[in-house]
């Protein structure tokens, strides 16, 4: 079977970044990041993944720098994955996600986990892209200008 040709040269920013984070497990290895997980045994419990798929999940988001190892909190001889700030920055792609499905997925009434706002003690407010002057964004107002 040919191997998937990579995407990554390409001029487009979404087939570069589907590329790197657009698998499952490396979403969902992002997602428990945000949600505080960081040994390796606790990722292999939530996700359920095989240990090879995720050691190599973990070790790409490292190399691409979304992940950083450092010595366990605790003083223990682990290894802990901890968000780097290019890793931070996923945030609101995990959250239009999360909105989504909270919207296309799940039937009325049905229980499902809800972000909230520490702050507030709120669901976070629908995220949806805007104008300069705050007026909602929609798909037919955009254009992509592709290089040529």
């Amino acid at each position: 079977m040919p191997s998937r040709k990579p995407l990554s040269d390409g001029p487009c920013p979404v087939a570069r970044s589907v590329d790197l984070i657009g698998d499952r497990w490396s979403l969902l290895i992002v997602r428990d990041a945000f949600d505080g997980l960081r040994r390796f045994g606790d990722f292999q419990r939530s996700l359920g993944v095989a240990r090879n798929i995720l050691a190599d999940r973990l070790r790409k988001l490292v190399e691409a720098g979304i992940l950083e190892t450092q010595d366990a909190s605790d003083g223990t001889a682990y290894q802990e994955y901890v968000l780097t700030p290019k890793g931070e920055s996923l945030f609101p792609i995990v959250v239009a996600l999360r909105q989504w499905g909270e919207r296309h997925l799940f039937a009325r009434g049905e229980c499902h986990s809800v972000l909230i706002d520490r702050r507030t003690g709120k669901p976070i407010p629908f995220m949806a892209p805007t104008t300069k002057d705050g007026a909602a964004l929609l798909p037919a107002a955009t254009e992509v200008r592709k290089v040529s």
